[in-house]
């Protein structure tokens, strides 16, 4: 019996697609620079039974499984391994509790992380956890890369609100980690072992998500910098003062430019660097006078307070909108994500416009600047085979630019296929040993995406 015959044994007809038109169209995530191979088949299961049955089979026949949500990162990591069983979690998209009390939700893994937020919202609760594409990302996507958003600063990353998972195994095996408490320490911390594996441990079938009272409407305030270096000072001085902003963003002017030229904002294009604060606090504007203060103390040439909630959203929307107006300056964008410590974001930057200006590109950095997770975005277009070839190794240089800062690779964005020789050079030999083992321990044929992480 064959790999499509034994997966339509237990499955239902509509959940097998084996047309090459369309398994195609699953072959990659949004990173088009990375390899991606030729899917045999995506299977689109509607329950746990049916997720055990593609990995019993997938075991029985040694078919490598690439779990996928709503493909909307950027290295790779979902990308499909020749001859590989596509495993699209989107269908099992059901939130199966909201508990006010415990302040937690349990759900499938392809709930969308906005469907989620609103449900939440009506019970006067939210799921901190904001990705800038989290009208379309699934909850399942965001623990595979351990996802972060421009609440970070304040509510923290993914992997702070899982407190439990149902995954299945790559034999079938259905584990369950974690507990529904407010706390708990009973052995190992298997959840934060497979939030951010990006599906290469076992498949994520049912999380249990810890929720936060919904704060206050935030107001944000402005900041222009005709220097990085007084935009870093600044941050510096906002973090060191003990001030919990629930954001807190910059642009350099590349980014400014660019969200201009989409929008026609109006944003002021001969500063250097704006920088976003935001406060969710019972006095927001208290808050931002303290902030405004230190920036001005800083050497803002200008600090503009958002006078309502509606004038706060219309400022951080372009940040927002950043990803989206750099991608219209070239035909492709290599998207970074190096996070660094907060003292060395100013060097972060002003190392990433030096690479710029070596290799004549333009590299637009936005950047979650509360936590130091930069966004350096290079442009280029893949037609000129010289200009990529520069591309590629600008990327590189702000890699390591990032590593000799103290930094990391990947702040939130994951590893995939994208990152996978660098964490290597991250990663002490011996954890990197330990990676291994882990992996040998959770999936030893190895069907479990391969080919991506190391």
């Amino acid at each position: 019996m064959d790999l499509i015959e034994r997966l339509r044994a237990g499955l239902p007809e509509a959940a097998l697609l084996t047309d090459p038109d369309v398994t195609g169209s699953y072959a990659r995530d949004m990173a088009n620079f990375c390899a991606a191979g030729t899917p045999a088949v995506v299977v689109l299961p509607r329950t746990v039974e049916q997720v055990q049955h593609v990995m019993r089979t997938a075991t029985a026949l040694g078919v490598p499984v690439v779990p996928q949500g709503a493909r909307t990162g950027v290295s790779g990591a979902a990308n499909a391994a020749d001859g590989c069983i596509v495993l699209s979690l989107v269908k099992m998209d059901r939130i199966l509790e909201i508990n006010p009390v415990d302040r937690l939700a349990v759900v499938e893994p392809g709930v969308i992380n906005a469907v989620l937020s609103r449900a939440v919202a009506e019970h006067g609760l939210c799921y901190p956890p904001d990705p800038s594409s989290w009208e379309t990302c699934t909850i399942g996507g965001n623990i595979g890369t351990a996802a972060g958003g421009l609440c970070c600063v304040k509510y923290g990353v993914t992997a702070e609100y899982v407190l439990g998972l149902e995954v299945v195994l790559a034999d079938g095996r259905l584990l369950r980690t974690g507990r529904r408490t407010a706390k708990g320490v009973a052995g190992y911390d298997l959840t934060r072992l497979f939030v951010g594996s990006e599906g290469s441990l076992g498949v994520v079938v049912r999380a249990t998500l810890a929720l936060k009272p919904a704060p206050p409407r935030q107001l944000a305030l402005v900041a222009e910098f005709a220097s990085v270096a007084a935009a870093g000072r600044a941050v510096c001085e906002i973090m060191a003062g003990g001030h919990a902003p629930s954001l807190l963003e910059l642009m350099d002017r590349t980014s400014i430019r660019a969200v201009n030229a989409m929008t026609q904002m109006g944003l002021p294009e001969s500063t250097e660097v704006l920088l976003l604060a935001a406060f969710d606090t019972p006095d927001p504007a208290a808050d931002l006078a303290a902030v405004g203060a230190l920036c001005e103390a800083a050497g803002a040439t200008q600090v503009v307070p958002a006078e309502d909630a509606a004038e706060s959203e219309l400022l951080l929307q372009a940040r927002r909108l950043t990803f989206t107006a750099l991608e219209r300056l070239k035909p492709a964008m290599l998207i970074d994500d190096v996070c660094v410590p907060r003292s060395r974001l100013a060097a972060m930057l002003e190392g990433t416009a030096a690479i710029a200006e070596k290799y004549g590109l333009t590299i637009g950095v936005c950047a979650h600047a509360g936590d130091g997770n930069t966004h350096p975005l290079v442009c280029f277009d893949p037609a000129d085979p010289d200009e990529e070839r520069r591309a590629r190794e600008s990327f590189d240089e702000i890699m390591a630019l990032g590593l000799a800062l103290g930094g990391t690779i990947t702040g939130e964005h994951g590893v995939g296929v994208l990152k996978k020789e660098w964490l290597a050079r991250e990663l002490d030999p011996v954890a990197l040993e330990l990676h291994h083992t882990i992996k040998q321990a959770l999936d030893p044929q190895g069907l479990l995406n391969p080919g991506k992480l190391f």
